[in-house]
Protein backbone atom coordinates (compact mmCIF):
# COMPACT_ATOMS: atom_id res chain seq x y z
CA UNK A 1 0.00 0.00 0.00
CA UNK A 2 1.78 3.40 -1.16
CA UNK A 3 2.14 5.70 1.96
CA UNK A 4 -0.95 8.41 2.10
CA UNK A 5 -0.62 11.82 4.47
CA UNK A 6 -4.23 12.92 5.30
CA UNK A 7 -5.27 16.26 5.49
CA UNK A 8 -7.00 16.07 9.03
CA UNK A 9 -7.77 18.59 11.66
CA UNK A 10 -7.82 17.66 15.82
CA UNK A 11 -10.94 15.16 16.09
CA UNK A 12 -13.79 14.63 18.20
CA UNK A 13 -14.23 10.96 19.41
CA UNK A 14 -16.24 9.47 21.81
CA UNK A 15 -15.11 6.19 22.52
CA UNK A 16 -15.68 4.39 25.71
CA UNK A 17 -15.14 7.80 27.66
CA UNK A 18 -12.01 8.44 26.31
CA UNK A 19 -10.63 10.81 24.30
CA UNK A 20 -8.50 10.32 21.08
CA UNK A 21 -6.80 12.56 19.58
CA UNK A 22 -5.79 12.27 15.85
CA UNK A 23 -2.27 13.66 14.66
CA UNK A 24 -2.20 15.36 11.13
CA UNK A 25 0.23 12.55 9.92
CA UNK A 26 -1.19 9.24 9.31
CA UNK A 27 -4.45 9.42 11.27
CA UNK A 28 -2.40 7.55 13.69
CA UNK A 29 -4.80 7.65 17.40
CA UNK A 30 -3.46 7.69 20.75
CA UNK A 31 -5.66 7.37 23.73
CA UNK A 32 -5.72 10.09 26.46
CA UNK A 33 -7.70 9.63 30.05
CA UNK A 34 -11.08 10.95 30.00
CA UNK A 35 -10.92 14.59 32.04
CA UNK A 36 -13.74 14.74 34.42
CA UNK A 37 -15.67 11.58 32.73
CA UNK A 38 -15.65 13.77 29.86
CA UNK A 39 -14.27 13.06 26.42
CA UNK A 40 -13.36 16.00 23.38
CA UNK A 41 -15.90 15.59 22.25
CA UNK A 42 -20.60 -5.39 -6.58
CA UNK A 43 -18.25 -7.41 -8.12
CA UNK A 44 -17.29 -10.89 -7.63
CA UNK A 45 -16.55 -12.03 -4.18
CA UNK A 46 -12.98 -11.57 -4.70
CA UNK A 47 -13.67 -7.83 -5.11
CA UNK A 48 -15.74 -7.61 -1.71
CA UNK A 49 -18.02 -5.40 -2.83
CA UNK A 50 -21.72 -5.26 -2.69
CA UNK A 51 -23.80 -1.74 -3.94
CA UNK A 52 -27.03 -1.64 -2.27
CA UNK A 53 -29.65 1.09 -2.47
CA UNK A 54 -30.98 2.49 -6.18
CA UNK A 55 -28.62 2.25 -9.05
CA UNK A 56 -28.01 -0.72 -11.17
CA UNK A 57 -27.04 -4.11 -9.22
CA UNK A 58 -23.22 -4.21 -10.64
CA UNK A 59 -22.11 -6.76 -7.48
CA UNK A 60 -22.89 -9.57 -10.71
CA UNK A 61 -21.70 -13.26 -9.57
CA UNK A 62 -21.49 -16.36 -11.62
CA UNK A 63 -23.59 -19.50 -10.84
CA UNK A 64 -19.99 -21.21 -9.93
CA UNK A 65 -18.66 -18.30 -7.32
CA UNK A 66 -21.97 -18.15 -5.46
CA UNK A 67 -21.86 -22.20 -5.27
CA UNK A 68 -18.37 -22.27 -4.39
CA UNK A 69 -19.38 -19.58 -1.13
CA UNK A 70 -21.99 -22.06 0.11
CA UNK A 71 -20.09 -25.03 -0.26
CA UNK A 72 -16.80 -23.22 1.75
CA UNK A 73 -19.48 -21.98 3.95
CA UNK A 74 -20.87 -25.69 4.67
CA UNK A 75 -17.62 -26.54 5.44
CA UNK A 76 -16.84 -24.48 8.04
CA UNK A 77 -19.86 -24.84 9.77
CA UNK A 78 -19.28 -28.71 9.87
CA UNK A 79 -15.66 -28.39 11.05
CA UNK A 80 -16.99 -25.78 14.06
CA UNK A 81 -19.88 -28.08 14.77
CA UNK A 82 -17.05 -31.16 15.23
CA UNK A 83 -15.41 -28.73 17.14
CA UNK A 84 -18.23 -27.88 19.52
CA UNK A 85 -18.21 -24.01 18.05
CA UNK A 86 -20.94 -22.00 17.52
CA UNK A 87 -24.89 -22.47 18.36
CA UNK A 88 -26.67 -25.87 19.16
CA UNK A 89 -27.90 -27.55 16.09
CA UNK A 90 -31.53 -25.95 15.41
CA UNK A 91 -30.34 -23.00 17.38
CA UNK A 92 -29.64 -19.32 16.10
CA UNK A 93 -26.40 -17.33 16.65
CA UNK A 94 -27.43 -14.09 18.59
CA UNK A 95 -24.95 -11.25 19.41
CA UNK A 96 -24.32 -7.59 20.19
CA UNK A 97 -22.52 -5.66 17.24
CA UNK A 98 -19.74 -3.27 18.21
CA UNK A 99 -20.81 0.06 15.93
CA UNK A 100 -17.76 2.42 14.77
CA UNK A 101 -18.75 5.44 13.05
CA UNK A 102 -16.80 7.03 11.21
CA UNK A 103 -18.08 10.59 9.67
CA UNK A 104 -15.59 11.23 6.25
CA UNK A 105 -16.29 14.83 5.98
CA UNK A 106 -14.40 17.26 2.97
CA UNK A 107 -11.61 19.61 4.40
CA UNK A 108 -13.90 22.02 4.89
CA UNK A 109 -15.88 19.90 7.12
CA UNK A 110 -19.13 19.58 4.85
CA UNK A 111 -20.72 16.61 5.00
CA UNK A 112 -21.16 16.09 8.66
CA UNK A 113 -23.88 14.32 10.95
CA UNK A 114 -25.12 15.10 14.16
CA UNK A 115 -24.63 12.53 17.33
CA UNK A 116 -28.86 12.41 17.45
CA UNK A 117 -28.73 11.02 13.66
CA UNK A 118 -26.42 8.99 14.52
CA UNK A 119 -27.93 7.47 17.65
CA UNK A 120 -31.37 7.30 15.60
CA UNK A 121 -29.38 5.48 12.73
CA UNK A 122 -28.19 2.56 15.63
CA UNK A 123 -31.78 2.32 16.93
CA UNK A 124 -32.95 1.79 13.03
CA UNK A 125 -30.73 -1.30 13.36
CA UNK A 126 -32.32 -2.28 16.42
CA UNK A 127 -35.44 -2.25 15.70
CA UNK A 128 -35.18 -3.47 11.43
CA UNK A 129 -32.39 -6.54 12.68
CA UNK A 130 -35.13 -6.79 15.91
CA UNK A 131 -37.93 -7.75 13.51
CA UNK A 132 -39.90 -4.43 14.95
CA UNK A 133 -41.04 -2.78 11.99
CA UNK A 134 -43.60 -5.41 11.01
CA UNK A 135 -45.45 -8.54 12.19
CA UNK A 136 -44.08 -10.88 9.42
CA UNK A 137 -40.49 -9.71 10.03
CA UNK A 138 -38.13 -12.20 11.93
CA UNK A 139 -35.97 -11.50 14.73
CA UNK A 140 -32.61 -11.91 13.91
CA UNK A 141 -31.34 -12.35 17.23
CA UNK A 142 -28.86 -9.10 16.57
CA UNK A 143 -28.41 -6.34 18.28
CA UNK A 144 -25.88 -2.88 17.89
CA UNK A 145 -24.38 -0.55 20.00
CA UNK A 146 -22.70 1.98 19.63
CA UNK A 147 -18.51 1.58 20.11
CA UNK A 148 -17.04 4.63 19.08
CA UNK A 149 -17.76 7.62 16.44
CA UNK A 150 -14.94 9.62 14.71
CA UNK A 151 -14.52 12.82 12.51
CA UNK A 152 -12.54 13.16 9.72
CA UNK A 153 -11.63 16.18 7.90
CA UNK A 154 -10.46 14.83 4.13
CA UNK A 155 -12.04 15.78 0.54
CA UNK A 156 -10.97 12.90 -0.89
CA UNK A 157 -12.08 10.06 1.73
CA UNK A 158 -15.22 12.50 1.87
CA UNK A 159 -15.88 11.33 -1.62
CA UNK A 160 -14.59 7.89 -1.19
CA UNK A 161 -11.88 7.82 -2.65
CA UNK A 162 -8.55 5.97 -2.06
CA UNK A 163 -11.67 4.05 -0.12
CA UNK A 164 -9.06 1.34 0.66
CA UNK A 165 -6.55 3.54 2.18
CA UNK A 166 -8.62 5.47 4.24
CA UNK A 167 -10.27 2.19 5.63
CA UNK A 168 -6.89 0.41 6.59
CA UNK A 169 -6.45 3.71 8.14
CA UNK A 170 -9.23 4.07 9.93
CA UNK A 171 -10.85 0.67 10.66
CA UNK A 172 -11.84 -0.20 14.37
CA UNK A 173 -12.53 -3.35 16.03
CA UNK A 174 -12.38 -7.25 15.13
CA UNK A 175 -14.51 -9.62 12.52
CA UNK A 176 -17.19 -9.20 14.95
CA UNK A 177 -17.36 -5.38 14.85
CA UNK A 178 -19.04 -3.30 11.59
CA UNK A 179 -17.53 -0.41 10.96
CA UNK A 180 -19.82 2.37 9.06
CA UNK A 181 -18.40 5.32 6.66
CA UNK A 182 -20.26 7.66 6.19
CA UNK A 183 -19.00 9.15 3.42
CA UNK A 184 -20.60 11.53 -0.24
CA UNK A 185 -20.86 9.35 -3.39
CA UNK A 186 -22.91 8.14 -6.32
CA UNK A 187 -24.58 5.34 -4.22
CA UNK A 188 -26.98 5.02 -1.64
CA UNK A 189 -24.31 2.34 -0.07
CA UNK A 190 -21.60 -0.42 -0.41
CA UNK A 191 -20.39 -3.20 1.91
CA UNK A 192 -18.16 -6.04 1.74
CA UNK A 193 -19.15 -9.32 2.53
CA UNK A 194 -18.01 -11.88 5.67
CA UNK A 195 -16.19 -14.54 3.54
CA UNK A 196 -13.84 -11.54 2.37
CA UNK A 197 -12.96 -11.07 5.84
CA UNK A 198 -10.00 -13.39 6.38
CA UNK A 199 -8.93 -12.25 2.59
CA UNK A 200 -9.06 -8.47 3.20
CA UNK A 201 -9.80 -7.44 6.99
CA UNK A 202 -8.88 -4.04 6.47
CA UNK A 203 -11.45 -2.73 4.22
CA UNK A 204 -14.06 -4.62 6.25
CA UNK A 205 -17.45 -2.70 6.83
CA UNK A 206 -20.15 -0.34 5.01
CA UNK A 207 -19.82 2.42 3.26
CA UNK A 208 -23.42 4.52 3.61
CA UNK A 209 -24.31 7.63 1.74
CA UNK A 210 -24.12 10.41 4.54
CA UNK A 211 -27.73 11.37 3.75
CA UNK A 212 -29.48 8.62 4.34
CA UNK A 213 -29.18 8.61 7.91
CA UNK A 214 -32.52 9.48 9.90
CA UNK A 215 -33.51 12.78 9.50
CA UNK A 216 -30.86 13.48 5.91
CA UNK A 217 -31.88 15.02 2.68
CA UNK A 218 -31.79 11.76 0.74
CA UNK A 219 -35.28 11.83 -0.35
CA UNK A 220 -37.18 8.73 0.09
CA UNK A 221 -34.17 7.11 1.57
CA UNK A 222 -33.45 8.90 4.68
CA UNK A 223 -34.94 6.87 7.17
CA UNK A 224 -31.55 5.23 7.90
CA UNK A 225 -32.97 1.72 6.07
CA UNK A 226 -29.71 1.98 3.55
CA UNK A 227 -27.33 0.73 6.34
CA UNK A 228 -30.22 -2.11 7.49
CA UNK A 229 -29.30 -2.82 3.44
CA UNK A 230 -25.46 -2.84 3.64
CA UNK A 231 -25.75 -4.63 6.46
CA UNK A 232 -27.71 -7.07 5.73
CA UNK A 233 -24.83 -7.59 2.86
CA UNK A 234 -21.71 -7.28 5.58
CA UNK A 235 -24.02 -10.36 7.59
CA UNK A 236 -24.09 -12.56 4.18
CA UNK A 237 -27.26 -11.41 2.62
CA UNK A 238 -27.74 -11.31 -1.04
CA UNK A 239 -30.21 -9.27 -2.40
CA UNK A 240 -33.59 -10.34 -3.20
CA UNK A 241 -33.39 -10.69 -6.77
CA UNK A 242 -29.67 -12.07 -7.11
CA UNK A 243 -30.37 -14.56 -9.69
CA UNK A 244 -33.21 -13.15 -10.99
CA UNK A 245 -36.41 -15.66 -11.65
CA UNK A 246 -34.21 -18.93 -10.64
CA UNK A 247 -35.16 -21.44 -7.77
CA UNK A 248 -31.49 -20.70 -6.22
CA UNK A 249 -32.24 -16.71 -6.28
CA UNK A 250 -30.58 -15.05 -3.15
CA UNK A 251 -30.11 -18.94 -1.08
CA UNK A 252 -33.25 -18.29 0.88
CA UNK A 253 -36.10 -20.19 0.43
CA UNK A 254 -38.75 -17.70 1.68
CA UNK A 255 -37.82 -15.01 -0.26
CA UNK A 256 -39.96 -15.38 -3.24
CA UNK A 257 -37.65 -14.61 -6.68
CA UNK A 258 -38.26 -11.50 -8.57
CA UNK A 259 -36.43 -10.68 -11.80
CA UNK A 260 -35.02 -7.15 -11.04
CA UNK A 261 -34.78 -4.59 -8.27
CA UNK A 262 -37.67 -2.92 -6.81
CA UNK A 263 -37.99 1.39 -7.17
CA UNK A 264 -40.94 2.69 -5.11
CA UNK A 265 -43.06 0.50 -3.18
CA UNK A 266 -44.77 -1.28 -5.96
CA UNK A 267 -47.44 -3.47 -3.93
CA UNK A 268 -48.46 -6.50 -6.11
CA UNK A 269 -44.91 -6.33 -8.08
CA UNK A 270 -44.79 -10.11 -9.49
CA UNK A 271 -41.86 -10.52 -11.89
CA UNK A 272 -41.48 -14.34 -11.83
CA UNK A 273 -43.79 -17.05 -12.71
CA UNK A 274 -42.05 -18.92 -9.82
CA UNK A 275 -44.74 -18.36 -6.74
CA UNK A 276 -45.02 -16.04 -4.59
CA UNK A 277 -45.18 -11.84 -5.13
CA UNK A 278 -41.63 -9.83 -5.30
CA UNK A 279 -40.80 -9.20 -1.61
CA UNK A 280 -40.81 -5.62 -1.80
CA UNK A 281 -41.35 -4.85 1.81
CA UNK A 282 -37.51 -6.96 2.29
CA UNK A 283 -34.51 -5.34 3.13
CA UNK A 284 -32.59 -6.73 0.59
CA UNK A 285 -34.36 -5.24 -2.24
CA UNK A 286 -33.96 -1.65 -3.57
CA UNK A 287 -37.55 0.03 -2.52
CA UNK A 288 -38.50 2.92 -0.55
CA UNK A 289 -37.11 3.03 3.31
CA UNK A 290 -40.90 3.86 3.78
CA UNK A 291 -41.39 0.87 1.80
CA UNK A 292 -38.63 -1.92 4.48
CA UNK A 293 -40.32 -3.84 6.77
CA UNK A 294 -38.66 -7.28 6.78
CA UNK A 295 -36.14 -9.72 7.11
CA UNK A 296 -37.53 -13.26 6.74
CA UNK A 297 -36.95 -16.39 9.04
CA UNK A 298 -35.23 -17.51 6.15
CA UNK A 299 -32.85 -14.84 6.08
CA UNK A 300 -32.66 -14.82 9.68
CA UNK A 301 -31.33 -18.25 9.78
CA UNK A 302 -28.58 -17.53 6.55
CA UNK A 303 -27.24 -14.62 8.89
CA UNK A 304 -26.83 -16.63 12.04
CA UNK A 305 -24.77 -19.42 9.65
CA UNK A 306 -22.75 -16.28 8.11
CA UNK A 307 -22.03 -15.04 11.65
CA UNK A 308 -21.24 -18.68 12.85
CA UNK A 309 -18.96 -19.74 10.07
CA UNK A 310 -17.02 -16.17 9.64
CA UNK A 311 -17.52 -13.55 12.70
CA UNK A 312 -17.81 -15.77 15.58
Amino acid sequence: MRSFTPSLRVLAVTLAGAALVFSPVGGQATAKAPAAEKADCFVPPAGSAAKGGRGADTRDMSVAEQKAIEARTAQLLKAKAARGVGVPQGALAAATVPVYINVMRDAAGNGDVTDTQISQQIAVLNKTFGGQESSAAANTGFTFTLAGTFRYNNTNWHHDKQSSTYRKQTRKGGKNALNIWLVDFSYLGIATFPWDYSRNPGIDGIRVQYTSLPGGSATNYNLGETATHEAGHWFGLYHTFQGGCTSTNDEVSDTPAQSSSTNGCPEGRDSCSLPGLDPIHNYMDYSYDSCYNQFTPGQSTRISNMWTAYRA
